[in-house]
């Protein structure tokens, strides 16, 4: 043990024995007011698994790494807060990776703490050691390797406000073992961040710059993305919203900024977004994006994206800023400020002939399912049941693919309600576990996933973990038995040349629930939807299994190709023929 230098209070324990490392960092932990730290034990993590065991953390084991970093995901995007994983090195960190680029693309606030080889073994190729510091660097925000014991409390303050302040993001924590097992023999270094600036309040001149143009415009549309649910602009965009009286649209993340119930929202834009959202984008004179970096699945064809419109942008990272769409007026400023600025700075317009335009759109090209003339299951039937019964108030998390895209269509989120999805990376398997972590961030609340057969699969072992914890997770599991979007883009685009996505020889998924102890039902027709929802809802002695057997080449629309254009958009079936 290191017994250089100046011992002094910072470096010691409650009893004024030298703190180690390990249990510098769970203090540090407790400091910044984590209760759940998700992760899987292994022996480079061992004397951080250690100095847990006797804290006030509650430690949820996971039965993949993959899947605990989801599920600190869901929880850090319930609660606003980062949320904390800790792992061992080597495999135990790469499985950390793909819920790291997942969590980062969609400017999610994590901690991610991993065990590692001592300081002197590294870059020898020592048992489970894996240069995790290198290999996450284009998917953090920050990352750290310490290297001194001493330096921890300060690294831990450090990397909680660089996660969660400004855009956030991913922070990877990199613990050697003998780092962990040093004693501290002097304070902390003072928290230092040369160059990491957050934005300053609006500018006033941009600010009126902005609200001119608004009330100028005659045919507006306001596009909500996640920044606006991050920084809990929700008020703010319905107060913008009603005093301009311009529609509002939202992009995959952005759902549960506005309340998709009112008059004024248009759903969902983009490939798969309502066919009114995407006429009124292709006709606006004026897109103003809130939080939103332009993703490529709303603006497709960038040359063909509102050519004609002025473009205002909010983003509180300055690197969104002519990213993809050069804009007319970018406001560099958290989007709920900015908004607060706006709603002050515009004179109120009345209603105006552009929203009963939208009004016809809406009424023509409807977001609708047909019912199986055979009774069989159609998964739009179930999700807009469940958005029903629910009201739009449940926390929806989803994995990825065709069940994605159906349940942001017909799962209507009603204001501030939660919607997790994996946007930017698009991670099958995301889906399953983040409703755990959002289960353990809000226990009184209504929590579902929609999730395919596929995606499902990459992650059930996770039913470990909600059955123990007895979480009333609700498993929506829309099972076609195909990877879904890959057959339907197969389908329309590649000759029906289906390839790799025959998903035969599934399990059956309410045996496998009965054998972690969870309780299930199976739905295969569709009188038997309502009661098996009903039943679900009422269930709440652990998470409930829904296995929906649906129908098993439906495709969803509508759809923009990718790399086309609005005017592409198709509506149906009919449109190919």
């Amino acid at each position: 043990m290191n017994t250089a230098g100046t011992e002094n209070a910072a470096a010691t324990n409650a009893s004024g024995a030298l703190r180690t490392g390990a249990q510098a960092l769970i203090d540090a932990l407790i400091e910044e007011e984590v209760d759940y730290v998700f992760g899987y034990p292994g022996g480079a993590a061992m004397p951080l698994f250690d100095a847990i065991l006797d804290s006030q953390l509650e430690f949820i084991l996971c039965r993949h790494e993959q899947g605990g970093t989801h599920m600190a995901d869901g929880y850090a995007r319930t609660t606003g807060r980062a949320g904390v994983v800790l792992v061992t090195s080597g495999p135990g960190a790469t499985n950390t990776i793909t819920g790291i680029l997942t969590a980062q693309m969609d400017s999610v606030p994590l901690v991610v703490i991993c065990g590692q080889q001592t300081t002197w073994s590294l870059g020898t190729d020592a048992f489970q050691e894996a240069d995790i510091f290198g290999m996450t660097m284009p998917t953090v925000k920050h990352s750290y390797l310490v290297k001194d014991q001493n330096d921890i409390p300060s690294i831990l303050r450090e990397a909680f406000h660089i996660a969660q302040s400004g855009r956030p993001g991913v922070v990877v924590i990199d613990m050697p073992k003998d780092v962990a097992v040093g004693d501290l023999t002097r304070d902390s270094r003072p928290v230092d961040l040369p160059g990491f600036e957050v934005p300053k309040l609006p500018d006033a001149t941009t600010i009126a710059e902005a609200a001119r143009l608004l009330e100028a415009a005659e045919r507006p549309v306001l596009m909500a993305g996640h920044g606006v649910v991050i920084a809990h602009a929700h008020d703010e965009l319905l107060a913008l919203a009603e005093k301009l009286n311009v529609p509002v649209t939202t992009t995959l993340l952005g759902k549960g900024s506005f309340d998709e119930h009112h008059d004024l929202s248009l759903g969902m834009l983009g490939m798969h977004g309502t066919a009114y959202a995407n006429f009124a984008v292709k006709e606006c004179d004026l897109i103003f994006a809130i939080g939103s970096r332009w993703d490529d699945r709303v603006v497709g064809k960038i040359e063909q994206f509102c050519p004609t419109a002025k473009k205002l942008h909010i983003d509180v990272d300055p690197a969104e800023i002519g990213k993809v769409i050069k804009p007319d007026v970018a406001i560099v400023a958290d989007a709920k400020a900015a908004l607060a600025d706006l709603v002050a700075e515009v004179k109120p317009k009345v209603r105006s002939p552009w929203l009963d335009k939208i009004d016809g759109w809406k009424k023509a090209y409807p977001l609708h399912w047909e019912p199986s003339p055979e009774g069989r299951v159609r998964a739009q039937e179930v999700l807009d049941a469940f958005s029903k019964k629910t009201e739009g108030k449940a926390i929806v998390t989803t994995d990825v693919g065709q069940h994605q895209m159906w349940a942001a269509q017909f799962c209507r989120s009603a204001k501030g309600a939660g919607w997790i999805s994996s946007g930017g990376a698009g991670t099958m398997g995301f889906g399953f576990p983040s409703a755990i972590g959002a289960q353990f961030a809000a226990p009184d609340a209504i929590v579902a996933v929609v999730c395919g057969d596929g995606g499902f699969q990459m992650t059930l072992c996770e039913l470990a973990t909600a059955a123990i914890h007895k979480l009333p997770v609700k498993i929506i599991l829309l099972d076609n038995q195909y990877l879904g979007m890959v057959r339907q883009w197969q389908s329309l685009f590649f000759d029906n040349r289906l390839s790799g996505v025959d998903l035969h020889g599934n399990p059956d998924f309410c045996k496998l629930a009965d054998a972690y102890g969870v309780h299930s039902i199976s739905i295969e027709r569709s009188d038997q939807v309502d009661a098996a929802l009903d039943e679900a809802l009422a269930y709440n002695e652990g998470p409930c299994l829904l296995h929906f057997h649906i129908e098993k080449t439906d495709n969803v629309f509508p759809m923009v190709p990718a790399g086309g254009g609005l005017s592409d958009m198709i509506m149906s079936e009919e449109d190919l023929k």
